[in-house]
């Protein structure tokens, strides 16, 4: 193992300051990279990305898989400062803001990638955390992240460690593409059937006022109540044993739970995003939470939100965070077939769902194995 100082391998650029005037929070394909796009443990997380629609300077367009740090965090825990990300791969424009920190290698005695992965360790961010400066909105620099000190192997190992732990995010981002494909064919087959009314057998079936015969439209509360959670976002711990469904698009963890059903729960504010979980949780006060009267009825309502959110989105008020009514929601018109076809629908949906499920609980263990060998390879714990 050699002894080495980050400020003797790399360089932090920062990012530029664009004008709030043009950040939006509906999707353009230019992101505006914030430390919100940042995970906690690190890592790039599309999930909270806002957008730019004003003028660029090109000295500060990312480039995929270009190596950047936070170097500002709003949370009380100081939980995501000073963790690195990579700029993904996609079609989108990723923007270089300030407050984040583009990372150049000005050596070449260390690895690239195990650099990287260090920058994503428990022990260096709590480093970075310890020497923060700001009460409530945390700030650490260049500086500061150049003076962390760390042990490392030589530069073979260094790559065989990257490499390793790489594999586990591929195979991640490999499971949330297939989620993502799954999840776009769930909604196509209910736009088919009952936005388009391209139902099985719809050529025979007389449609009346835009009612199929022998199917009914009714409104969201008659089909389940509308309810909210009543917990604040501070109830959230990390030992929690219950999901814990805020207005982010991942849940965090609680101690205890309110609600313990099949239900559809929808972000009340932020992107309005939905889900579909089934057991005990809790939920957030700004969280409508929807357990159908009826179990047969819950993937049809849980769709319906879904295929209504661009229409939600639209008509949200407010000004700076966009929130939704318990009158918009109920608006919300879904459409009951007859027993037959919703027999033949929620087959569908399930045997979807069940493929979702198995994609995200092999998410879940690829991440915990991950982070469990993270900081064993690091310290040398375990060789490789």
């Amino acid at each position: 193992m050699k002894h080495y100082c980050l400020g003797d391998l790399i360089n932090i650029k920062h990012g530029f300051a664009f004008s709030g005037d043009y950040i939006q929070e509906e999707d353009n394909g230019i992101v505006l990279v914030t430390p919100g796009n940042f995970r906690i443990g690190g890592g790039f997380q599309e999930e909270k990305c806002k957008f730019f629609s004003g003028e660029i300077p090109d000295d500060y367009v990312l480039n995929s898989g270009d190596f950047v740090v936070t170097m500002t965090d709003l949370s009380k825990t100081i939980d995501t400062l000073g963790y690195s990300a990579y700029v993904p791969n996609s079609n989108r424009t990723y923007l270089h803001n300030q407050r984040i920190g583009l990372v150049t290698l000005v050596s070449d005695e260390c690895d690239r990638g195990y650099l990287y992965w260090l920058m994503r360790s428990h022990f260096y961010q709590r480093s970075i955390a310890n020497t923060s400066t700001g009460a409530t909105v945390h700030h650490t620099s260049p500086t500061k992240i150049y003076a962390f000190e760390f042990d490392a192997p030589d530069k073979k190992i260094q790559r065989r460690i990257s490499e390793y732990l790489s594999a586990y995010d591929d195979l991640i981002e490999n499971n949330k593409n297939q989620i993502k494909l799954l999840e776009e064919a769930a909604q196509r087959l209910y736009k088919e059937w009952f936005v388009d009314l391209r139902f099985p057998g719809h050529k025979g079936v007389d449609i009346v006022d835009g009612i199929p015969e022998g199917w009914t439209l009714k409104g969201l509360s008659e089909i389940a109540p509308i309810l909210t959670g009543k917990k604040d976002a501070n109830f959230g711990t990390e030992d929690g044993k219950y999901p814990f469904f805020t207005c982010s698009q991942e849940p965090i963890k609680a101690p205890s739970y309110s609600f313990d059903c099949d239900a559809v729960i929808l972000a009340g504010n932020g992107d309005f995003n939905v889900k579909l979980y089934r057991g005990k949780f809790e939920a957030y006060q700004r969280t409508y939470v929807f357990s159908p009267f009826e179990s047969k009825h819950l993937h049809l309502l849980f769709h319906a939100v879904r295929d209504n959110m661009r229409q939600l989105f639209q008509g949200a008020s407010g000004s700076t965070i966009k929130f939704l009514t318990k009158h918009m929601l109920e608006d919300i018109k879904v459409f009951i077939p007859n027993d037959e076809l919703l027999v033949i629908y929620n087959k569908n949906a399930e045997a979807i769902l069940r493929k979702v499920e198995c994609l995200k609980e092999s998410i879940v263990l690829a991440t915990e194995a991950r982070d469990r060998l993270l900081p064993k390879l690091m310290s040398g714990e375990i060789e490789l």
